[in-house]
């Protein structure tokens, strides 16, 4: 009794202020979905025709040539047989153990996704190096995306444009966009003061500064951001499955709610397979593009 006390002896006219006040916004919200939901929805068109696209393009296409274009990708980018020994392996297991098509499913979201919130995360992440008074307003709501549960992303989402793919995917990129806005920002924020100046010296523009010189000195903290955009899509991905995103989110699903282990287990290895593979070509690749970097301006 004693722990609700402060709820009981609070004015009675207040707490009726605030239960209308959380009625009128709930109203509002609703309205809102109901008279712009079909406009939103004609905005992510082309987003669904190309996630729909990629997705029949990567289940339609032979296995061993995913798997090539795979292994070539991770050589292209990491210029490391273990690396694509690691990804042949970890994508012959998805296979033996008939997880296939939903790996396919899950690698279009995620390739989507990643690829959203890299073309959104960057550019804000260079406003907020740029400009402290961006930083400062951006700081917080990057708190509250990655303190918010995220269960609760799919709420706004499902009420604007019900259930499908584009809910999945605009839950899945704010749930994963935070890491690379800020990494972009702190690697940019700690180029060395004495290479910028000297660029400077150089006669340098801005905009020749920032392309030149500060993102690819900060490629590496930019690419330890995907990283972690990569792993949060791919928690995300389990989530998103309770509307209606397919991959290996729904067979999880379906294990908690028959309570079948191995199941839930073989998808949930197969999402830290994939983790892990992106996670090595992903990091192999900025520190290779830093180092010829570093090559080409000693030479």
């Amino acid at each position: 009794m004693a722990k609700n006390a402060w709820w009981i002896e609070f004015p009675q006219m207040e707490r009726e202020t605030l239960v209308a006040l959380r009625k009128a916004l709930d109203g509002a919200y609703r309205d809102f979905s109901r008279s712009y939901g079909d406009v939103i929805e004609a905005v992510f068109e082309p987003l669904l025709h190309f996630l729909v696209w990629f997705e029949k393009l990567l289940l339609n296409a032979p296995w061993w040539s995913v798997l090539l274009a795979v292994c070539a990708f991770a050589y292209l980018a990491s210029r490391s047989w273990k690396i694509v020994a690691g990804a042949i392996v970890a994508f012959l297991f998805i296979g033996y153990f008939g997880m296939w098509e939903d790996t396919m499913s899950t690698m279009s979201m995620i390739a989507v996704s990643t690829l959203l919130a890299i073309a959104l995360g960057v550019p804000v992440g260079i406003l907020m190096a740029r400009s402290d008074r961006t930083q400062t307003v951006v700081t917080p709501l990057l708190d509250v995306m990655q303190t918010m549960p995220a269960f609760v992303y799919l709420i706004p989402v499902v009420m604007l444009l019900g259930i499908g793919k584009v809910p999945g995917l605009l839950a899945v990129v704010i749930y994963a966009i935070p890491p690379v806005i800020r990494l972009t920002n702190l690697g940019i924020r700690l180029v060395d003061r004495e290479v910028l100046e000297a660029s400077d010296a150089f006669g340098a523009s801005g905009w020749q500064r920032l392309i030149g010189v500060q993102i690819p000195l900060a490629f590496p903290t930019i690419m330890a951001g995907v990283n972690q955009t990569i792993m949060m899509a791919l928690a995300m991905v389990v989530i998103a499955s309770m509307i209606g995103v397919q991959g290996l989110g729904q067979p999880v699903l379906r294990s908690i709610t028959n309570q079948y282990f191995t199941l839930g287990l073989l998808n949930g290895l197969a999402i830290v397979a994939l983790a892990i593979v992106f996670d090595r070509v992903s990091q192999a690749y900025g520190k290779r593009l830093q180092l010829q970097y570093k090559q080409a301006h000693h030479a």
